[in-house]
C-alpha cells in the first residue's frame, strides 16, 4: 500500500521529492526497498501533522505536502490541484480537498470526514458527525425511513473531507508548535487544531475519489479500485 501511495505521490507535477515520514521500522524497510526515500521518525507524535513537521524542519522548501500513507488510490492531478492555490496566493497558508458526497451512508459513517465550508471556500468546520443538521428533514427522517424505507436526504453543503494537507513549511513548523485543542482532541481531527487557533484553511474542490484504508472491509474496496486502475 506504501509503494502505490509513494508511486503515485511522485507522478504530481507540482511536486519536487516525496519522502516517507514513519515511526514503523518495517515501513521504512519496504520504502527503501522499491527505492524510495524514507525517514524514520520520533513515535510520540500525536498526530500525522507533528511528524512531517519534525521531517519539514530539516528541509529547505517552502510548501509542504501531507498524503497520507493509507490513500493507495491518490490521483497525482489532486496533489496538483492541493498545492495550486499556495502558488496562486500568498495569503493561504494551508489548504486541503472535499469532494460531494456519494450517498447517505457516507454520511453518517465516523470513517468518513466531513467539512462545510464559507462563500469564499474557506473551512467553517469538519466533523466526523453528520454536517449541517437539517432541521426541516432530519426531524422526520426516522418515520420517513421507517414508513417508506427512503432515507434522509443529503445536507447539500456537506461534503467529504479528503485526508491531504498542504502548508508553507513556516505555518507548519509553527503548527506543530502549537497545543492540542478541545475539538481537535474529542473529533480525533489534526485540522481542528488550525482553526480553533484562529487560522484559516482553505478547502479546494475535487471530483477525485479514493479509498482510505481504515477498516478491514477498506483493504477489499482499495482492491478493487487498483485493479480497476491497473487496466
Amino acid at each position: 500500500m506504501i509503494q502505490h501511495v509513494y508511486e503515485r505521490a511522485r507522478q504530481a507535477r507540482l511536486v519536487d521529492a516525496v519522502i516517507v515520514a514513519t515511526d514503523d521500522q518495517r515501513i521504512l524497510a519496504a520504502v527503501q526497498a522499491c527505492g524510495g526515500q524514507a525517514v524514520l521518525t520520533s513515535p510520540t507524535h500525536p498526530t500525522g501533522t507533528d511528524r512531517i513537521a519534525e521531517v519539514a524542519a530539516q528541509l529547505t522548501c517552502d510548501i509542504v505536502v501531507n498524503v497520507q500513507g493509507d490513500e493507495p488510490g491518490i490521483a497525482p492531478q489532486a496533489i496538483d490541484a492541493l498545492v495550486q492555490p499556495l502558488f496562486d496566493n500568498p495569503s493561504i497558508l494551508m489548504s486541503t480537498l472535499a469532494r460531494p458526497l456519494r450517498d447517505v451512508a457516507e454520511l453518517l459513517t465516523p470513517n468518513v470526514n466531513k467539512v462545510v465550508v464559507d462563500r469564499t471556500g474557506y473551512a467553517l468546520y469538519f466533523s466526523r458527525a453528520p454536517i449541517p443538521y437539517d432541521r426541516q428533514a432530519w426531524p422526520q427522517a426516522p418515520q420517513l425511513l421507517a414508513a417508506t424505507g427512503t432515507p434522509p436526504t443529503i445536507p447539500p453543503a456537506c461534503q467529504v473531507h479528503m485526508g491531504l494537507y498542504a502548508y508553507r513549511r513556516d505555518f507548519l513548523l509553527h503548527l506543530a508548535q502549537l497545543p492540542q485543542t478541545p475539538l481537535e482532541q474529542v473529533e480525533q481531527l489534526e485540522q481542528l487544531r488550525v482553526l480553533e487557533h484562529g487560522y484559516r484553511i482553505r478547502v479546494v474542490q475535487t471530483t477525485y475519489e479514493s479509498v482510505g484504508v481504515d477498516t478491514p472491509e477498506d483493504v477489499a474496496r482499495a482492491e478493487r479500485l487498483l485493479a480497476h486502475a491497473a487496466r
